[in-house]
């Protein structure tokens, strides 16, 4: 039996970890570094290269050179190399391949399981997308874990018996997290979390980069954006000096020959002071804030509740990142975790706790987004709330919108929106031979099912026949790189408008429905009205027909209130004989009942 190992597989660098002793130990690899670089190059000679050693030859080779792949994961992203299409996930693998081998060579032994780390906002696709660069690497994936779950895991090991709130700011290569977690007795329970799959420190060395080649350009007439070799020498520049700049005031960035003119080479030589640094990325810092603020609102505390703050991801060195994390939380955060190392460390502590190397911890992490389907009137009918403890399964029973509707279209979807169209859809699938019935009756069970590793499964089934379809949501295009953290934002900028139009689609359902009910009661027991009650009743009835074909909502609404007291008085006469008939000796039965029947209805598919 091989060893199970934890990976931080980053945007920037990776790093791997695994339990000795009981205790966790990061895994230097063959160059003798504890991080390796996520770069992936393609020799001319058709050698695979991977790590600081692909990182060095990118300036002379960098049309053969990947990075910060983890940004494409999940998506249709390929880079053709020599005639073949790479995936995100089969580059992403040879970083893993790598890993693997680093520790392999460390153990002794074979390395076949791991625990992955993944940014807590990433999606289903990105989520099933690394699982699948996991399988390709050669390991058995035991679990895909949150990273700011994984850096509050590895914190709180030694801290039994306490009872902590620890907030968790990663800010990785690539990616935004912040998670709030509650601690004790072993236990380690996400609260609420939020983030920015967009956002890291590849965009503050692009803003200095955007910075070097605008003074450039404005000194020497050349654009140093169009030629790729001197690109790739400004990426490494702005890395080294967004680095620096974590230590001094301000730092020289010197390039020798970075391109030539017809006149002869030219030199890029500027100073950039760590005050105009945060000036060109101050936009990127208020990025940070949001989710911040977020996490600790939907954990539901305030300034000052939070006992400890952990500062994850390299990026977070940034002086001004500490401040921001200062000032939000109301305290310094903790100084005793290495940023680059600890989520691997709290990675390889999951893995030890799922082959039973360790005991008495209980990881529960959240969903990050509301999962649910559509229903009548484009609504998006939510099954689990974002910030819900997994795994989790919930059941809701919908029914159909047409008498004799034969199929219903179950379409997921996740987000934050209260109506369908700006919510992700993740997928769509038929049910199938339902028996003909009127509109109401059929009892169409939907399943959400959402595992430990944040993918989801969904089922759909007529309880009257047991006819039951499923989908697993994977494979999907993910999420473009800031949709969902733009889902959130967008719930909260058109909160008023989608709550209108949620309650224009309640309003008109109601009177639809109102429509349908009465239209049924005059047919099956008009007999039994006087003609004062019919006319009457008919009257309402046509102009609430007219008002639905309309777009005045308070019409409708009027309308539906008009009827429903024209019918009121001799439905409760109708109600009060049956009663009396019931009472004198009617046959009884079971009926099925209907209470936990969601008053949604589920469009058949035109």
């Amino acid at each position: 039996m091989g060893k199970a190992v934890g990976i931080d597989l980053g945007t920037t660098n990776s790093v791997v970890s695994v339990l000795e002793g009981g205790d966790p130990v990061v895994i230097a690899n063959a160059e003798g570094s504890r991080t390796t670089p996520s770069v992936v190059a393609f020799a001319n000679d058709g050698e695979v290269l991977v790590g600081e050693v692909a990182k060095r030859q990118a300036i002379t080779n960098p049309d053969r050179t990947i990075r910060s792949v983890k940004r494409h994961m999940g998506t249709g992203w390929t880079e053709a190399i020599d005639g073949k299409d790479y995936k995100a996930q089969e580059i992403s693998a040879r970083t893993l391949q790598k890993l693997k081998r680093d520790a392999e060579a460390y153990l002794g032994t074979t390395v076949d399981q791991a625990v992955i780390t993944v940014p807590a906002y990433f999606d289903d696709a990105q989520r099933t997308a690394t699982k699948e660069a996991g399988q390709i690497a050669g390991l058995e994936v035991l679990r895909i874990i949150n990273e700011p779950t994984a850096a509050a895991l590895a914190y709180g090991l030694d801290k039994e018996g306490e009872d902590q709130t620890i907030l968790v700011f990663d800010l990785g290569g690539g990616t935004f997290d912040v998670s709030v977690l509650e601690i004790g007795d072993g236990v380690f329970e996400v609260k609420a979390t939020h983030g920015d799959t967009s956002l890291g420190g590849d965009d503050w060395d692009e803003a200095v980069i955007e910075w070097l080649v605008t003074s450039f350009r404005n000194d020497h007439g050349v654009d140093l954006g169009a030629d790729a070799m001197a690109a790739q020498r400004l990426k490494e520049a702005a890395e080294k000096a967004k680095i620096e700049l974590s230590q001094v005031q301000q730092t020289q960035i010197n390039l020798p020959f970075v391109t030539a003119t017809d006149a002869g080479p030219l030199h890029l030589d500027y100073t950039l002071t760590r005050a105009k640094f945060q000036e060109l990325t101050a936009d990127l810092l208020a990025r940070c804030r949001t989710p911040f603020e977020q996490a600790v609102k939907d954990a539901g505390l305030s300034r000052g509740e939070v006992d400890h703050v952990i500062l994850v991801g390299g990026s977070t060195r940034m002086p001004a990142v500490v401040d921001l994390a200062k000032e939000i939380a109301g305290r310094d955060p903790s100084k005793n975790v290495n940023p680059d190392e600890v989520v691997a460390i709290g990675a390889a502590v999951q893995a030890g706790v799922l082959v039973g190397e360790v005991k008495d911890v209980l990881l529960l992490d959240v969903t990050p987004l509301s999962l649910g389907i559509e229903t009548k009137g484009g609504v998006m009918t939510r099954l689990i709330e974002r910030n819900t403890t997994i795994p989790i399964q919930r059941s809701e029973v919908f029914t159909t919108a047409e008498d004799g509707q034969a199929s219903v279209e179950i379409h997921v979807l996740q987000g934050e929106r209260e109506m369908s169209q700006f919510n992700k859809t993740l997928g769509k699938f038929q049910l199938v031979d339902i028996p003909p019935a009127p509109r109401g009756t059929p009892q169409i069970e939907v399943t959400f099912d959402i595992d430990a590793n944040g993918i989801v499964h969904v089922s759909a089934k007529d309880r009257a026949t047991n006819n039951e379809q499923s989908m697993t949501i994977t494979g999907q295009s993910s999420l473009d790189k800031d949709v969902i953290d733009q889902m959130v934002r967008d719930a909260e900028a058109h909160a008023d408008e989608d709550r209108k139009r949620r309650d224009e689609a309640e309003v008109r359902n109601t009177g639809d429905n109102l429509v349908y009910q009465t239209e049924k009661l005059l047919a099956d027991q008009g007999d039994q009205l006087t003609d004062e009650e019919t006319a009457n009743v008919t009257e309402k009835l046509a102009a609430l027909k007219e008002a639905l074909e309309g777009d005045d909502v308070d019409a409708i609404k009027n309308a539906t209130e008009a009827l429903m007291t024209a019918s009121q008085e001799f439905g409760q006469r109708l109600y009060e004989a049956a009663q009396a008939e019931q009472a004198a000796g009617a046959p009884t039965g079971d009926a099925a009942s209907d209470d936990d029947v969601v008053d949604a209805e589920i469009v058949e598919e035109s």
